[in-house]
C-alpha cells in the first residue's frame, strides 16, 4: 500500500501558514513586468500555473504586464537548459517549474537540477487525477482495474510526463496500492495536455494521469470523467470527484509549483520577485485563480523553498528505489 504526500506534514503546515483572509483596497505595484517560461505545451500544469499566476500577479496590481513563453523539450530539460545558457539576458523571467525538476535529475533525463538555477519561491500544490473520455464505460476506479487485469497491455496509461516522470509515478503509485506490479503498467508519454487528450479519445490510452487542476478543466470542458483524485479528501473546487482512498486506494500525492531564475539572478530581483509572489496570497484576483483551478497555497521562499526541494530529492528518490525506477 502506498501513502505519498512528499513530506506531507511540512507540506500542510506551510499551506496553512500561506492561507490569508482580506484583500488590500489596492495593491502597490512590485514589478513592471514578468515573461513567464513554460518548460511544456499547451494547456498543461506548468502552462495553467504560469498563466493562472500572471493572471493574478496583473489583476490585483503587482505587477504591470505578463507575457508566456512555451518552450517544450527533453522533459523540461529544454527550458533549464535555455535559462543557464542565456542567464545574462533573462532578468524579467521566471521559469515555472514542479516535482518533475526533482524526479527528470535523479532518473538522468537531463544533466541539470534545481541547485543551477536561482530559486525564487514554491507557491501551490495540485493533487494528481487519473481520468477516463466521457463516453468510456469506465466509471470508477474498480472499474479500471477489472479492464485492466482482464488486458494489462491493452489497458494503456497515458501522462504528460517521460517514462518514470511524475504522471507515471502516481499511476505506478496507484497500480501498487491496488496490490499490481507497479512496473508491469503501460505507459506512454505525451507533451502536455493536448495530444494526450487525443491519445485518449481516439483509444490509444485508456486512462490519463494528470494533475487536478488540467482534469477539472477537461471535465469541465465535458471531455472526460475523474475517475479519483489523489487527495485525503474531496476538495471544494470539484468535489463530484472522488479520492483514490474512498475507493480503497491508498495514494495520496501532492504536486508542489514553484518558479526559479536564471543562476546569478541579483539579489535585488529575487527579492522584488519574491515581494510580488508573497503579497498575491493576499488579492482577490489570486483567490479566484487559485478556488477555481483546485490548488492548495503552499508558500516556500528563499533559503525554506531549497531546504523543501532537499527533502523532496530525499524522499521521491527513496520512492523511486522502492518502486523499481532508480
Amino acid at each position: 500500500m502506498t501513502s505519498f504526500a512528499l513530506g506531507r506534514r511540512a507540506l500542510m503546515a506551510a499551506a496553512a501558514a500561506a492561507l490569508t483572509f482580506g484583500t488590500p483596497a489596492s495593491a502597490e505595484q512590485v514589478l513592471d513586468k514578468v515573461h513567464f517560461l513554460i518548460p511544456g505545451g499547451a494547456g498543461g500544469g506548468w502552462d495553467g500555473t504560469a498563466r493562472g499566476t500572471g493572471e493574478a500577479l496583473t489583476k490585483g496590481g503587482l505587477v504591470g504586464t505578463a507575457s508566456y513563453e512555451n518552450m517544450s523539450g527533453g522533459g523540461g530539460g529544454k527550458a533549464i537548459g535555455y535559462m543557464i545558457e542565456n542567464a545574462e539576458s533573462l532578468d524579467d523571467t521566471l521559469m515555472v517549474n514542479s516535482t518533475p525538476i526533482v524526479i527528470r535529475s535523479l532518473t538522468g533525463v537531463f544533466p541539470h537540477n534545481f541547485r543551477d538555477l536561482t530559486l525564487v519561491a514554491g507557491t501551490i500544490g495540485d493533487y494528481a487525477a487519473m481520468v477516463v473520455a466521457k463516453d468510456s464505460p469506465i466509471n470508477n476506479m474498480e472499474e479500471f482495474l477489472e479492464a485492466y487485469r482482464e488486458d494489462p497491455r491493452g489497458t494503456a496509461v497515458g501522462g504528460g510526463s517521460v517514462p518514470g516522470g511524475m504522471d507515471h509515478l502516481v499511476a505506478a503509485m496507484v497500480m501498487q496500492s491496488a496490490g499490481e506490479d507497479p512496473t508491469a503498467l503501460k505507459y506512454i508519454p505525451y507533451d502536455a495536455g493536448g495530444k494526450a487528450m487525443a491519445a485518449l479519445l481516439s483509444g490509444e490510452i485508456k486512462a490519463l494521469s494528470t494533475g487536478f487542476s488540467e482534469a477539472i478543466a477537461l471535465a469541465d470542458a465535458g471531455e472526460v470523467k475523474i475517475l479519483g483524485v489523489t487527495a485525503d479528501e474531496r476538495v471544494p473546487a470539484y468535489d463530484t470527484a472522488p479520492t483514490m482512498s474512498e475507493q480503497g486506494l491508498d495514494t495520496t500525492f501532492v504536486n508542489w509549483r514553484g518558479f526559479f531564475g536564471a543562476p546569478g539572478l541579483s539579489e535585488d530581483k529575487v527579492a522584488a520577485y519574491q515581494d510580488a509572489l508573497a503579497k498575491m496570497y493576499d488579492t482577490d484576483a489570486w483567490e479566484d485563480v487559485r478556488a477555481r483551478n483546485g490548488w492548495v497555497n503552499i508558500h516556500n521562499s528563499g533559503d525554506d523553498f531549497r531546504s523543501f526541494l532537499e527533502g523532496q530529492e530525499k524522499t521521491i528518490g527513496d520512492l523511486m528505489k522502492q518502486l523499481g525506477f532508480l
